[in-house]
């Protein structure tokens, strides 16, 4: 290489120009890097509060240095390898701010309540307790990943794909509802659960709600969103404003689950009764509210009750809010026998909330053979006829209550006598062998006339006992024609 002229070097020293520098502040293509940084450092509009005012917080809740989205930093948060798709959200942090209300990030909240659901529509929550924004940070150099001025369809493609965005600044009512329908246009739950969200933040409920009735998909959605996160006012005036009176009132009457003291929930219950429920819903409530009714007055009671039997057998449990069928068992158990003026008498009970014969027999006897009462177990099934004979019907099958009866530990004789009253014979001798009534097996096989059946239950039995010698008496007996 040449050295330059001496001539070179005095003619540069002494020029009025000065050489290229990446420091000159002068400089066209400084000032265009300059401009561009300003661009990429835009967030989604002009606005009139300071950055510093804005809330800047990371997936895990930790300050970071902007609130504009990086694609990378975002999509390695949320999911692992090139799989792309709408941000989970993590409820693990704990971070108790305000949203900003600059991006989407102020629309994520985490549930408090544990055993939270886990989809994407369940994550969020009306109240403001608890913010969470996925991990932020300036965007890239090559403005790829500015948020501003996006279309709707752009905007929602951008939401699937886990990339940058911004729903602020769709501020006109003519804009929100072109985003909500390019959402349902795209067929995508989470997003149009994002932007309903957005939609629910930034307009009334009543201009909300009359768009919506016009939108059937994302309707359903908006109610599935309110299901979910509990907001069952919101989603009675919404069921109201539809015109689906009965839901709202099936809606308002679930309300009830929620009060803890019974005097306050049999009030509420009561305030239902007015409610415009289909009728086979009103007759439901209205036996609801009855039999807590009942349930407070027998709870307090057996609270004092110094009766034989609540010493003899204590109560494990309180009465209230227990099922219709537990609580007549309860009456069959602890007040069988009572007349039919008082509340916790059986029969009232049965009365009152229209119980199936079938299922009265079955649980009333399941209590008294808990109590080994075997006299009012035959009165369950004494009946009389015409001509004033006592016989045993069952609604149930003879079957049935001597399974019952062996469960309670009854005695043989009084399995024996329900065993002889199974109609169908082949049920009849499997229910003797099983719960060896010997007589009623015994019998059988001399009707049948079967002679080696007779020979093989024998040996089963011990030697000298009545069934033993009924059995050598029968075999034994010559005029007896036997099969075989």
């Amino acid at each position: 290489m040449t050295r330059a002229k001496p001539e070179d070097d005095e003619y540069w020293n002494s020029s009025k120009f000065k050489a290229f520098t990446f420091d000159d502040e002068d400089d066209e293509f400084s000032q265009l890097k300059e401009s561009k940084r300003a661009v990429n450092s835009i967030l989604v509009d002009d606005d009139d509060e300071d950055e510093d005012d804005v809330e800047r917080v990371s997936w895990s809740g930790e300050p970071v240095g902007s609130i504009s989205w990086s694609v990378k930093e975002t999509a390695s948060s949320i999911r692992s390898g090139s799989e792309q798709s709408f941000p989970k959200i993590d409820t693990t942090p704990s971070l108790s701010k305000q949203g900003s209300g600059y991006s989407l990030s102020s629309l994520f909240k985490a549930k408090s309540k544990p055993g939270a659901f886990q989809s994407f529509s369940e994550s969020f929550s009306d109240t403001s307790s608890r913010t969470y924004a996925p991990e932020l940070r300036k965007p890239k150099s090559d403005g790829k990943d500015v948020v501003s001025d996006l279309s709707p369809e752009e905007t929602v493609r951008r939401m699937q794909k886990g990339r940058a965005f911004s729903l602020e600044k769709f501020r006109s009512l003519q804009d929100k509802l072109l985003l909500l329908d390019e959402a349902v246009a795209v067929y995508d739950g989470n997003v149009i659960t994002a932007v309903l969200i957005f939609l629910k933040k930034s307009l009334s409920k009543e201009i909300l709600f009359r768009e919506l009735m016009a939108r059937d998909v994302a309707l359903r959605h908006y109610v599935h969103y309110l299901k979910e996160m509990g907001e069952q006012k919101l989603l009675v005036e919404l069921l109201k404003a539809l015109g689906r009176t009965e839901d709202m009132a099936l809606m308002h009457y679930k309300e009830h689950l929620n009060i803890k003291d019974e005097g306050r929930r049999r009030d509420f219950l009561k305030s239902c009764l007015s409610l415009p429920f289909s009728q086979d819903d009103a007759t439901y409530v209205q036996d609801h509210y009855t039999l807590l009714e009942r349930q407070i007055i027998i709870e307090a009671s057996d609270k004092k009750a110094v009766a034989e039997i609540f010493k003899k057998f204590p109560r494990k449990a309180s009465i209230l809010n227990m099922p219709i069928i537990t609580t007549l068992y309860y009456s069959c158990f602890y007040h069988y026998g009572e007349s039919e003026g008082t509340f916790s008498s059986p029969s009232n009970i049965r009365k009152t909330f229209r119980i199936s014969e079938k299922q009265y027999i079955l649980t009333a006897l399941g209590a008294r053979a808990k109590l080994k009462s075997w006299f009012d177990v035959d009165s369950l099934f004494n009946t009389k006829n015409w001509l004033g004979y006592t016989k045993k019907r069952s609604p149930i099958g003879f079957h049935r209550v001597v399974d019952i009866l062996h469960k309670n530990s009854a005695p043989v004789q009084v399995l024996q006598e329900y065993v002889n009253l199974i109609d169908d014979p082949d049920l009849k001798l499997s229910g003797a062998l099983k719960y060896k009534c010997h007589d009623i097996v015994i019998n059988t096989y001399r009707d049948l006339k079967d002679r080696q059946q007779l020979i093989v239950y024998r040996e089963k039995l011990e030697r000298d006992s009545p069934e033993y010698r009924k059995i050598q008496d029968l075999l034994n007996n010559v005029q007896i024609r036997w099969k075989n």
